[in-house]
C-alpha cells in the first residue's frame, strides 16, 4: 500500500495526524487539495491507499472494478486501513494519541470500518461514504463519528442513515449527522456532474461539510 505523506516542515513538536481514504478511483484533486488545505492547518496527512501500489483508476469502469474487488473481501478494508493509521502514527511528526480521520464515497465507508473496528480513532468523517454495514462485528466505537450526508444520495438511502444511527448508538459511539436537503452522491466533488443518477456537486454542501468537520478535528485533536 503506498501512501503520501503531507506536513508543514516547521511543524513545533509531534502534531496531530489525519489520514483521508479517497473515493473509488482513488487518490485525486478532491483528496489532494484538502490534504493540503489540512497540512497548512497543523496536521500530518497520509493520503491512503486501500487498493495497492497507489492504484488510480482512468475512469468509472477500471473504479468500479477495483472497488469490487476490495468489497469482496470486505474484512479487508478495515485492515488495510488499520494498517495506514498504524503507519501515520509510526511518523516521528505525528502524536500517535491525536488521529483522525476522514474519507470520501467509498473511502468513507472504508473510515466507518476503521471506527467499527475500535481503532484508536479521536474523529471518523464521512462525506457522501456508503453507509451498509460490514458482516465482522461492529466493536465498541471509540472516534467521534460525523457523518456528511447527501438526503437524496442513491447509494445511501434513508433506511441505510436510520439503519447507520443504530449500529452507532448500539456501539456507543458519540456521533453527529449531517443531512443535505436537494444533495447527492460525490456532492464535493467539482467533476460530478450527473444529477440524473444522483450524484452531483454542492458547494454549498461541501463547504458546510468541511466547516463541521474542521471544528471537530480541532475540538479532539486540538488544533
Amino acid at each position: 500500500m503506498r501512501g503520501i505523506l503531507l506536513s508543514d516542515d516547521d511543524l513545533p513538536g509531534p502534531a496531530p495526524g489525519i489520514l483521508i481514504a479517497p473515493a473509488y478511483a482513488g487518490t485525486g484533486p478532491v483528496e489532494e487539495e484538502r490534504a493540503e488545505v489540512l497540512a497548512r492547518a497543523g496536521y500530518v496527512v497520509l493520503l491512503g491507499d486501500y487498493y495497492g501500489e497507489g492504484k488510480r483508476a482512468a475512469d468509472a469502469e477500471e473504479a468500479t472494478a477495483l472497488m469490487f474487488g476490495v468489497e469482496a473481501q470486505r474484512p479487508v478494508l478495515a485492515r488495510r486501513m488499520a494498517a495506514a493509521l498504524a503507519a501515520l502514527a509510526a511518523q516521528e511528526s505525528v502524536d500517535a494519541t491525536r488521529l483522525g480521520a476522514m474519507g470520501y464515497c467509498y473511502g468513507g465507508k472504508a473510515v466507518l470500518d476503521l471506527a467499527r473496528s475500535g481503532a484508536d480513532l479521536a474523529v471518523a468523517g464521512s462525506l457522501h461514504g456508503v453507509l451498509d454495514r460490514p458482516p465482522q462485528p461492529t466493536q465498541a466505537i471509540k472516534a467521534s463519528v460525523l457523518v456528511m450526508h447527501g438526503w437524496d444520495d442513491p447509494l445511501a438511502k434513508p433506511e441505510a442513515v436510520v439503519a447507520l444511527a443504530q449500529e452507532l448508538t448500539a456501539a456507543g459511539a458519540e456521533w453527529q449527522l449531517m443531512g443535505f436537503g436537494q444533495t447527492g452522491h460525490s456532492f464535493t466533488n467539482p467533476r460530478a456532474n450527473s444529477p440524473e443518477n444522483g450524484m452531483a456537486y454542492s458547494a454549498a454542501a461541501t463547504q458546510r461539510a468541511y466547516a463541521a468537520l474542521d471544528r471537530l478535528f480541532a475540538e479532539k485533536l486540538g488544533r
